[in-house]
């Protein structure tokens, strides 16, 4: 069980503040003022021990870290932190900064911190980013970041403890703002000809314009296969752009492709059934390939029923040509989320539908294309639009609780 809102003190502030927040995946920073939110501050009113403290900071991102009943969130922390790494991370701030400056504000000696920063970095419990050949370090929050920098270290003990927390608690943090995270994209093949597209839709267009990439496996599934339950999907297709590949390339936990590499390795995750999604916004920082049966956001539309709007952004839909389909039910088994009935032909329920294509590339009559949908919410400018849009969501939701 997860706290309410109101026992949740680092979510919400008073007042009006403008933050400065760094994006883990853009090297873009922009300013923004809203209301009643303040976020990414240590101090103020958390208490109890150095685990205890992470947490509630942890819990001030726009996907926070909620405390339970179990205390498994401390568990996973413990495992995942020393003592002294813990003290490290409460000091440093989502805003990239120098060793110098870190070490100023904790009075320790600064080429001591830069080695455990690194080391830290290494571990996937600090975010390392290089800004005119200097090295800076900032915050990261569960997820995207503790969780997924964890797919070197995770164990299977590590795994139960994950499982727990998801169970317990991650799943509705998930969804909490109704904001969708992540955005699907299809193979742009399966597109029907002639649709005027915007970049961010142009998938192997996008990755082609990146200026570095990174592969590593797929944690949620090697979760899964820890605990004796995985897929047999393939593994190795967590893929990350530009600062984010930057980060997996240099702290060790993933490896630099090329862009041919990388569609090569979205086309046979396509060919295996998984959803390319990335996060909700118009810049190219990842993409996920996900399968129903591992992947946290989608366990949550298929196990739990919730609506796919609090996961994941649908921005096509299927048109299916009555003429050419024969009822061979193909893209019935092909569809990640149950969205196709077959009967006489087969018909796509729009409102399940994700809009990732898997009914189109699996046709064998080439009878399904995808469309861009009517009414398209648009991603996010950046991913900080993004962040800053869950916040408030989050706020929202609290001010209903109260009614």
């Amino acid at each position: 069980m997860t706290l309410g809102f109101r026992e949740r003190p680092g979510l919400l502030r008073y007042g009006y503040k403008t933050i400065l927040a760094s994006s883990l995946y853009g090297s873009n920073r922009v300013k923004t003022k809203i209301t009643a939110i303040r976020v990414f501050e240590t101090g103020g009113d958390m208490s109890g021990s150095i685990y205890e403290k992470l947490q509630q900071n942890l819990d001030r991102f726009p996907l926070g870290f909620p405390k339970t009943d179990s205390g498994v969130e401390l568990e996973i922390l413990k495992r995942l932190y020393q003592t002294d790494e813990a003290t490290i991370a409460l000091n440093l701030r989502p805003k990239p900064e120098a060793p110098g400056v870190i070490a100023a504000r904790m009075q320790k000696d600064e080429r001591e911190l830069d080695q455990k920063l690194e080391a830290m970095a290494q571990k996937g419990l600090a975010f390392r980013i290089v800004r005119d050949g200097k090295v800076l370090y900032n915050s990261i929050p569960f997820m995207i970041g503790l969780y997924e920098y964890s797919v070197k270290r995770i164990d299977k003990d590590l795994a139960k403890l994950f499982k727990q927390y998801y169970d317990e608690a991650y799943q509705t943090e998930m969804g909490l703002s109704n904001i969708p995270g992540f955005k699907v994209i299809p193979i742009q093949k399966h597109i029907k000809a002639g649709i005027a597209l915007y970049p961010y839709q142009k998938i192997e267009t996008d990755i082609r314009a990146a200026r570095v990439i990174a592969v590593t496996d797929c944690v949620c599934r090697k979760e899964s296969q820890l605990l004796g339950h995985g897929c047999d999907k393939p593994m190795e297709t967590c893929l990350s752009f530009g600062v984010a590949a930057e980060h997996y390339i240099n702290s060790g936990l993933g490896r630099v492709i090329i862009a041919d590499k990388a569609i090569d390795i979205v086309k046979k995750a396509d060919e295996a059934g998984l959803v390319h999604a990335g996060a909700n916004a118009k810049h190219l920082s990842n993409i996920c390939n996900c399968c129903p049966c591992c992947c946290a956001s989608m366990k949550g539309m298929v196990q739990k029923g919730h609506d796919k709007q609090k996961y994941m952004n649908a921005i096509f839909e299927p048109v299916i040509n009555e003429d050419l389909c024969t009822a061979c039910e193909m893209c019935a088994e092909r569809c990640p989320v149950d969205a196709i009935q077959v009967e006489e032909t087969a018909v796509a329920d729009i409102e399940r539908c994700l809009g990732c294509g898997l009914c189109a590339s699996g046709c064998p009559s080439e009878a399904i294309s995808m469309v861009t949908k009517d009414k398209v919410k648009e991603p996010y400018e950046s991913a900080h639009e993004l962040f800053l849009s869950i916040l408030r969501g989050k706020q929202e939701q609290q001010k209903n609780s109260e009614k």
